[in-house]
């Protein structure tokens, strides 16, 4: 793929300096250094220390991704948003986002490398942006090369992604609305997580949506993304997510977790604009949340 850089700033100095102002990685920097990645400048091959001038133009020409050892595989994904830097797909409950020790051949990635080979793409390496647990649906993005995705993780190191959940939890939550700041740790040689002092800062938001006799219908947002985050916040408080076995959730209601990655708001370092993303809600849940909070019209609900 090809990547058109116009000078349009009046910016006078490093061709280096002139891509780290458009937001180009340090890590496509030592790429191009190496000569991995190819750098022209007005249609004619450039090191970093050129010179550049108001109205240049800079092509990034990098080579074709594939990694061999991710094996394709065929099953159909649900494309919610594509273009040719980014794709967000609905990831069903289930499904792993990324191969494992226990899968390596049928995970949403491989999936992905399967859609990506009939689109007839010449990069064949998708790179997850935001994953989720194997027992969560919902919204999943990928860059579909690694430009892409080194351009956007300073949105994800700082938290600048705007993720939104629905969830059901156990009990009946009496405060509409709050902010979880606790500290999350992995307890050692478990899946688990504990609030503890120790750990890494987290903080979760909350909206009561509807609260009935055992269970909360409520909206989360993620200000940081931390493993099992909103099932540990929630477990903490003394309200598991209904389903959530790990976390002490009820099982009578729905067999996994009910939490569902609704939207997701994120800047386009491309385009500069804002791409919302939103993945309906699957059936389990629509199911449960019509039977428990008597919701007739869930597109109203859930809507935003």
């Amino acid at each position: 793929m090809e990547y058109l850089l116009v000078n349009n700033l009046n910016f006078h100095g490093l061709i280096k300096q002139f891509l780290l102002v458009k937001k180009i990685s340090q890590r496509t920097i030592s790429q191009i250094r190496r000569g991995e990645t190819l750098l022209l400048l007005n249609g004619y091959p450039a090191d970093l220390k050129q010179l550049i001038q108001p109205d240049d133009k800079v092509i990034l020409r990098f080579q074709p991704e594939d990694n061999p050892l991710l094996e394709p595989n065929y099953q159909p994904i649900e494309v919610l948003y594509e273009d040719t830097n980014w794709l967000a797909v609905n990831k069903p409950a289930g499904l792993s986002s990324v191969p494992g020790p226990s899968n390596r051949t049928t995970t949403l990635v491989n999936r992905v490398k399967g859609y990506l080979i009939n689109q007839q793409a010449t990069d064949l390496v998708p790179h997850v942006v935001t994953r989720l647990d194997r027992f969560t649906s919902g919204v999943v993005l990928l860059a579909k090369h690694h430009l892409a995705q080194s351009m956007i993780e300073p949105q994800v190191e700082n938290h600048l992604l705007d993720k939104r959940y629905l969830a059901v939890v156990d009990g009946q939550m009496k405060v509409p609305h709050a902010l979880i700041d606790l500290p999350i740790k992995r307890v050692l040689g478990q899946a688990k997580r504990i609030v503890d002092g120790q750990g890494q800062p987290a903080q979760t938001e909350y909206w009561v949506q509807k609260a009935v006799v055992g269970q909360t219908l409520i909206k989360v947002k993620l200000l940081t993304g931390r493993n099992h985050q909103i099932r540990v916040h929630f477990s903490h408080l003394g309200y598991p997510l209904t389903g959530d076995q790990l976390y002490g959730g009820s099982q009578n209601l729905i067999q996994r977790q009910a939490l569902h990655a609704r939207q997701l708001i994120f800047s386009d370092p491309f385009s500069h604009k804002k791409i919302k993303v939103v993945a309906p809600l699957p059936l389990d849940l629509q199911q449960l949340v019509g039977q428990t909070f008597n919701y007739d019209n869930l597109k109203n609900v859930f809507s935003g």
